[in-house]
């Protein structure tokens, strides 16, 4: 079931086109991921680098001998992962796609540094942004609804 999905940047100045063959997304624990998205874990989606079309060629890092990163340079945003010696695939971040809701996650990877505390959380309290008076404020003061 290929299906074209999109996303970008937080600022939107990196935008993309992706095929995407499945619904699968996994998360990676490795120190390299967590440094890089600033998480306990980095949330993926892999898909072939021949399937992904930038409408604006994001800003790449080296963030280790072996692999190399998109992001934006003006807002931040992490969007993906590739090795620097491809095997034609490439992952991109899960929260860059417009629709995220549409993955599941199916796998764990770079597990020896994985934090098992953090993978259980459906018993911790929930708070929403619209109902949380310090965000929700900040919000309208802004002139916007909350997103």
């Amino acid at each position: 079931m290929t299906r074209t999905m999109t996303g970008g940047c937080q600022c939107g100045r990196i935008r993309y086109e992706a095929e995407v063959e499945n619904d699968e997304a996994y998360l990676c624990h490795c120190r390299y991921c967590q440094k890089a998205t600033g998480g306990f874990a980095a949330a993926f989606v892999q898909v072939a680098k021949a399937g992904v079309a930038w409408a604006h060629e994001p800003d790449w890092y080296q963030s280790s001998p072996i692999a190399h990163r998109p992001f934006c340079a003006h807002c931040g945003t992490p969007l993906g992962f590739d090795f620097i010696e491809s095997s034609g695939n490439m992952d991109l971040t899960l929260g860059s796609f417009d629709d995220p809701g549409f993955f599941r996650p199916t796998a764990h990877s770079g597990c020896e540094s994985l934090h098992p505390a953090w993978l259980d959380t459906k018993d911790l309290p929930r708070h929403y942004s619209a109902e949380t008076e310090s965000v929700a404020s900040r919000w309208k003061a802004a002139g916007l609804e909350v997103p």
